[in-house]
């Protein structure tokens, strides 16, 4: 009687089973319930590189993903997403438009979704106006809007320079003379390995550095200085192992 009742057990669990599997009625999956959102495009992207043209993102906006920043003094910052037809891709580029001339002061926008401590960055620009300045850098290692590391080049006085800003002061650390110029599109790049800097414009190694100030991951970012009406875009950034 007892191996009865097992069999009997047994028979109606596997008929259960077949009920449900056969009834017609669909399983829904995890995804079909909404527990797996789905993926976003920076996600769709390769894990070791971001390339980032603006032209997703909505006008007259700081772009999603992005934060602002100011180093030294003066008015706010003004990052926006705008239109440029003269733009390397598509038509949208990310433009830093104020025109506060008070000389030490260094609007900065941030790239909050990406963190590293070997990397390499690079970004077109086209340096627009300026009186004080007409500057366009990228920040790497990025702590605070006090303490990061920053290249800069500069159309009013045809270089390319390299900082590190500690405690909210800038200090030169490398650098030299190169063309660059006003109202034409450049190429940005630097590259951080270890202690090790390499900087490239325009395709060109200009020179190399090395400095042990920040040694830790950090963000990365656009930089202006002054009164620099500056555009920017195809920013790209790659860790380095």
């Amino acid at each position: 009687m007892r191996s009865n009742r097992h069999d009997w057990s047994r028979f109606r669990v596997i008929g259960i089973v077949t009920l449900v599997t056969f009834s017609g009625f669909p399983i829904p999956t995890m995804a079909q319930q909404g527990d797996i959102p789905p993926p976003t495009k920076e996600e769709l992207l390769p894990p070791h590189e971001i390339t980032l043209t603006f032209d997703s993102f909505e006008r007259g906006r700081v772009p999603a993903s992005f934060s602002t920043a100011l180093t030294g003094g003066g008015g706010p910052v003004s990052w926006v997403i705008q239109e440029d037809p003269t733009a390397p891709s598509g038509s949208n580029v990310l433009a830093q438009t104020s025109a506060d001339q008070t000389d030490y002061r260094f609007p900065v926008c941030v790239y909050d979704k990406f963190t590293a401590k070997d990397v390499e960055v690079s970004v077109k620009f086209k340096a627009v106006s300026g009186t004080v300045d007409q500057a366009a850098g990228l920040v790497a290692r990025f702590k605070d809007k006090d303490n990061y590391y920053v290249v800069r080049a500069n159309a009013l006085e045809d270089n390319v320079r390299l900082y590190k800003v500690v405690g909210g002061s800038r200090k030169p650390f490398a650098g030299t003379n190169v063309k660059v110029s006003l109202g034409a599109w450049h190429t940005l790049a630097l590259a951080i390995k270890g202690r090790h800097f390499e900087i490239i414009f325009d395709g060109r190694l200009l020179f190399t550095a090395d400095d042990r100030t920040f040694e830790e991951a950090g963000k990365v970012g656009l930089w202006t200085k002054a009164d620099s009406v500056t555009y920017f875009d195809d920013l790209r950034v790659s860790p380095l192992k």
